[in-house]
């Protein structure tokens, strides 16, 4: 008994220097969080709250690792920590608390080459993408998924009565869209993003003006952003499904009608299918611009694409207008230009959504040549 008061008294200790409230030098620390980790683990075989405890203090190790840039070595601790932590789950619902965060951080350090310095996909998905994940990544990307899918299960399985267990419910919900739109699942991603919205909405409704409140207004803005990007890599059909199942709010609708006529969907098709009347949607894409970004390219004798400048490579605002409008307003521009390498040259035109990036992810693409193939709009 002696050796688990002294066991927790040092665990006590960590958990005040972690919060701040109390300083250690780095080294001090690092020796402190292994003299801890050492002491919790023959107690952790048998006494439920030290596995927990271990479980947490493995995975403030896998942080300090990951921060240090040595994401082996905090998966390696992630993935200690998360057996203790199930171990010890079952007994108190902060014990299934710690071991849900667990796997949320076990899925983010997994999926961490799929997303690029904002958290955003690095790799849009898809037939004409030019360069995806590797094998090993997309495999990381799916444990990271699964990982992060058990937090939920594990969440929901709490009671909801309590707002720790909404919020954190609605935390995981986040990070599991997340995980989904790195492996290119960009529609689910966007289903999941809105339910999360609407927990963090009632927890903001349920306690106005408190910490929880703040915790819930910044999950919102984050939310907010995820879903607007989102929206640029959804096709009509994916964006037509979530509104059927009421998963498309009404502030995106703009977008999503600007999104499917980038599309080259007609008015009227927009309308029927988003189930809007035909002068909001003439309204909304009257009133809401997008940036078109281009860039033409030139195949020279070598085989090598070659970027031609200003203006074969540019952006600019459009209004009720589709991908495909611009690119042929570009192209007719382009042929009576000095530029055009003439019948027997091939070129191409990619035109993007707000920003430049991989052909997967463009909104039109095409290659014209002697023996190219139609037009290709995303």
């Amino acid at each position: 008994m002696g050796q688990r008061e002294a066991v927790l008294r040092l665990d006590e200790q960590w958990a005040r220097i972690r919060a701040g409230a109390a300083h250690a030098e780095p080294g001090e620390s690092d020796r402190l969080l292994g003299e801890l980790i050492g002491a919790l683990r023959e107690p952790a075989r048998t006494d439920a709250e030290c596995a927990a405890r271990l479980g947490l203090r493995l995975g403030d190790l896998a942080a300090r690792r990951f921060a240090a840039g040595d994401r082996a070595g905090a998966l390696s601790a992630i993935e200690e920590g998360l057996r203790h932590a199930q171990q010890a789950a079952g007994h108190a619902p902060e014990y299934a608390r710690w071991y849900a965060r667990g796997l949320i951080n076990q899925g983010v350090w997994l999926a961490w080459p799929l997303s690029d310095a904002y958290r955003l996909p690095r790799h849009p998905l898809g037939l004409a993408a030019e360069e995806g994940p590797s094998a090993m990544e997309r495999a990381a990307g799916e444990r990271a998924r699964d990982a992060t899918r058990a937090a939920v299960a594990l969440w929901e399985s709490l009671d909801q009565n309590d707002p720790v267990n909404r919020r954190g419910l609605a935390q995981a919900k986040v990070f599991l869209g997340d995980r989904l739109a790195e492996l290119g699942f960009v529609a689910d991603a966007v289903a999941w993003a809105v339910d999360a919205e609407s927990g963090f909405r009632q927890l903001l409704l349920a306690h106005p003006g408190s910490e929880e409140a703040m915790e819930a207004e910044d999950a919102l803005d984050h939310i907010g952003r995820q879903l607007e990007l989102r929206l640029r890599f959804l096709d009509f059909d994916s964006l037509v499904a979530l509104r059927a199942e009421g998963l498309l709010p009404e502030r995106l609708l703009p977008q999503a009608v600007v999104a499917a006529r980038i599309r080259g969907v007609p008015v009227p098709g927009i309308a029927a299918l988003l189930h809007l009347g035909a002068d909001q949607v003439t309204t909304m894409l009257d009133v809401t611009s997008w940036l078109a970004v281009w860039r033409i390219d030139v195949r020279g004798a070598d085989g090598l694409w070659n970027a031609l400048e200003h203006p074969w490579h540019s952006a600019a605002e459009v209004r009720n207008g589709s991908a495909a409008d611009v690119a042929g307003e570009l192209a007719k521009g382009f042929q009576e230009s000095a530029d055009y390498p003439g019948e027997g040259g091939y070129w191409r035109i990619r035109v993007w959504w707000q920003e430049e990036g991989d052909p997967a992810a463009a909104a039109f693409r095409q290659i014209i040549g002697p023996d190219s193939a139609a037009a290709t709009p995303s």
